[in-house]
Parts: C-alpha cells; sequence; structure tokens
C-alpha cells in the first residue's frame, strides 16, 4: 500500500513529544509526532520544531486517516525565527517561534515592570534574526488611579519611540486600542511575548474573546505575575491572522552573537557609528566615540546604552533573570 504523504503543514502547539498541526484557512489540526532522525538532529536544541513552523510527512503506517496521527519527517526553510538561550543550566537553545509576521513585547503601564534590559534582549534578538518588532503597553486603564505610573509609562514610551520603534498603548480590561491593534494582525501571524503578569493572554482575549485563554491576577505582594500559559500555542483569530501566545520569559540570553556584532542591532548606536574615530569601535572607552557623545548629549537614553554596555559584558545573558 502506497504510504500517504502530507505537505506544508503548520506546527500551531507542541506539548512533550506530540505536536499538534494544521493547513491553516479551515484549520482543523491534527496530532503528529516527530521522526527519530529530526529529533537526532536537532539534539542541541530543547525544541527541533517550533510553532510557526512548515513541515511535511506522512500518516502512521496501519493508522486511519481519520485518526489523524501522523509523522514529521521534513522542516521547511524557516523565512525568520526567534531563539534564545535555554534558561537551565544545559547549553542548549530554545526555538521561540517561527515564519513570523511581526513580534509584540507586551509591557505593563503598571506593574509588573518589565527590566529595560530584557525589553533589549528581545528586541535585539528580532533584529538579528529578521522579525520586525513593535512594544504594547497594556493595562493603561490603571494609570488613572496608580500614582506615579504614567510618567514612567511616558518615560518607557519615549526611550523607545527615540530608537526607532512604535510602541502601542492598549488596555485589555476597557478595550481601549484593541480594535487598533486587532486591525494591524489582521492576516499576520503575530506573537505576543513578555514576562509573566503583563496581561498577553487577557490582551489575546481582548482581540478575540472567543479565544477563551486562562488567565489569573498578578500576585500584589510580590508584583509578579502567576503563569497561566505553560507552551507556545497559535490561535486564529476571528478578524483574521493568527496569534501565538506564550509563557512568561524569565529570562533573555542571546545566541550566536559576538560582541562586535551587537551594537549592528541597536539601530540609533548603529547609524552613528560611522562618526567614531576607530573603525570597530566598541562604544565603551575608546576616544572620538559618536555614540558616547550621543549619550553625552541625550540624543541616545542612557537605559538603552547601559543594556547596550550589559550585553558587551554578559551577551549570553547566562546571568540575567527578570
Amino acid at each position: 500500500m502506497e504510504q500517504q504523504t502530507f505537505e506544508n503543514a503548520t506546527v500551531v502547539k507542541q506539548t512533550g513529544s506530540l505536536y499538534r498541526l494544521t493547513f491553516l484557512p479551515g484549520w482543523d489540526p491534527f496530532t503528529a509526532v516527530l521522526s527519530g532522525r529530526l529529533r537526532l538532529k536537532g539534539s542541541k536544541l530543547t525544541n527541533p520544531i517550533t510553532v510557526g513552523d512548515k513541515v511535511s510527512g506522512h500518516w502512521e503506517p496501519g493508522s486511519q486517516k481519520q485518526q489523524k496521527k501522523a509523522v514529521i519527517t521534513e522542516i521547511h526553510p524557516r523565512k525568520n525565527y526567534l531563539i534564545r538561550k535555554s534558561t537551565n543550566l544545559s547549553r542548549q537553545a530554545h526555538i521561540i517561534a517561527a515564519n513570523l509576521d511581526w513580534a509584540y513585547v507586551i509591557l505593563s503601564a503598571t506593574e509588573p515592570q518589565t527590566p529595560f534590559q530584557f525589553i533589549d534582549r528581545f528586541l535585539v534578538t528580532c533584529q538579528a534574526y529578521n522579525v520586525p518588532a513593535t512594544l504594547v503597553i497594556n493595562k493603561t486603564d490603571e494609570l488613572a488611579w496608580a500614582e506615579g505610573y504614567d510618567s514612567l509609562a511616558d518615560h518607557v514610551k519615549n526611550v523607545y519611540v527615540r530608537a526607532g520603534y512604535r510602541v502601542l498603548e492598549v488596555s485589555a480590561k476597557t478595550k481601549d486600542g484593541i480594535d487598533t491593534f486587532a486591525e494591524e494582525l489582521k492576516g499576520k501571524i503575530s506573537l505576543l511575548s513578555g514576562i509573566s503578569g503583563v496581561g498577553k493572554s487577557t490582551l489575546a482575549n481582548a482581540l478575540d474573546p472567543s479565544l477563551r485563554l486562562k488567565t489569573a491576577p498578578i500576585s500584589r505582594a510580590h508584583l509578579t505575575g502567576k503563569h497561566t500559559t505553560t507552551f507556545y500555542e497559535m490561535h486564529p483569530l476571528r478578524t483574521g491572522g493568527f496569534l501565538i501566545d506564550s509563557p512568561g520569559i524569565k529570562g533573555f540570553g542571546l545566541l550566536d552573537m559576538t560582541r562586535e556584532e551587537i551594537s549592528h542591532y541597536f539601530p540609533e548606536i548603529f547609524a552613528l557609528s560611522p562618526g567614531c574615530r576607530f573603525n570597530g569601535c566598541l562604544h565603551a572607552e575608546e576616544p572620538g566615540c559618536a555614540v558616547r557623545d550621543a549619550v553625552e548629549k541625550g540624543t541616545i537614553p542612557e537605559e538603552r546604552y547601559d543594556s547596550y554596555l550589559k550585553l558587551l559584558e554578559d551577551p549570553d545573558g547566562g546571568k540575567y533573570r527578570t
């Protein structure tokens, strides 16, 4: 009997050794496992296949197609992906998602606050792996009663707008800005990422109430979030497009990046580099550095420059946790 095959399926979820695949437009997901050859090939990764990957394979011998049991035998070339160093002590890497049209790093206007260094590590990775990125400040409704946070939110927005990034302001609770955000997601595969407690799943539910993703309030004792999403999963949006919800990330270690390359992924630093006295200037202690001059003049925010220097000191982020 001739083996039945499938082509160009999209990975929408992984739980343990099982994957959920779909051909997208009609959705209709089915379960698949990874072939032994691909498991061995991806031994340096915690996950050789990730959400957003395009894959091909065949139906398991002896199974009925109606049961939708399949074996993945091929991963198609990726147009882009996001990757970080695994948070355990191994030297493995973890692929966050692949074939993205856009990535959104979600921040809270109040608590929990996301460290600038976390934001910048995420944005640097997006720059390095060709994923367009936007910042989204959620919980703007809380600024009405949370004293002192309005100026902090404005400062965060100012830092990243000056760096060349777009910053959206929304409230999943009051729905302010949600329609505009939903319109932006149409026809795209988009990732929501950020630390726990910033409201990623709540925001996803506001964008499409039919998703009904599990949510939880932040801990008022520690002002931190609780993990409600434990794996990456793609969801179809009824307004069009596909959204990848993600677990809260505790650390974001960079991979395969030399000290000399890091400045390339800070757009405002890279733009000034030709003005430095020395070729290959690291913008740390060298004389005649156009970047350091810009920091002293306030053209480049100190927060961004501080993140850059910390990446020079510890690019893999092994010691960094939020």
